[in-house]
């Protein structure tokens, strides 16, 4: 069974932050082929900027699709793409649009609104409940997962890395997380 997966950072946070590098490295001992997208260029201060938001996603996704360009979808029988922010927008449009979606299930770590614009699979989502970027107490994230019958796990105090201000906090709640996004890998 070929198996691939796809890892999509968010616009500060890299492949080698703790949600990705373990995801990555749990999907790679299940024998997932990786493949780690690279995004750069993006503009500074973002957060509260739609303009800029937006600018952000079509750089991330030029990037993506550019990097994605040459692999055949049809070829793996497993596909997972795992995203953070806002490249949980960018993994959501390219499964969307994929001819291979119905086999294409998503991670998706602090996603954004936008995530929801598009119609995709089989999903998992772990947000936080003081994430600045999703409004906080307004965050309707939980909702819109709720929506799509999407398993979403609410960090306590959680901001937008899923951490809080105390570490040991942090260091008990990310082998859940992990443990979550292996048994969804595992399918």
């Amino acid at each position: 069974m070929s198996k691939l997966a796809v890892v999509f950072p968010g616009i500060g946070y890299t492949a080698d932050k703790p949600l990705l590098h373990y995801s990555r490295r749990i999907a790679e001992r299940l024998g997932f082929e990786i493949r780690i997208i690279n995004y750069s260029g993006f503009p500074e201060k973002v957060i509260g900027d739609r303009d800029k938001m937006v600018r952000s996603f079509q750089i991330a996704l030029a990037h993506s699709e550019e990097m994605l360009s040459g692999i055949d979808f049809s070829a793996y029988d497993d596909i997972v793409f795992i995203g953070k922010s806002v490249g949980t927008i960018v993994a959501a449009k390219i499964a969307a649009e994929s001819p291979d979606k119905d086999k294409i299930r998503l991670i998706l770590y602090t996603p954004l609104e936008d995530t929801f614009s598009f119609s995709f699979g089989r999903a998992i989502a772990f947000s936080g409940t003081d994430d600045p970027w999703v409004g906080k107490e307004k965050s309707r994230i939980f909702a819109l997962c709720e929506e799509r019958q999407i398993p979403c796990t609410m960090i306590p105090s959680g901001n937008h890395s899923l951490e809080s201000r105390d570490v040991f906090f942090d260091l008990e709640q990310l082998p859940g997380i992990i443990r979550k996004t292996e048994s969804f890998l595992r399918g």
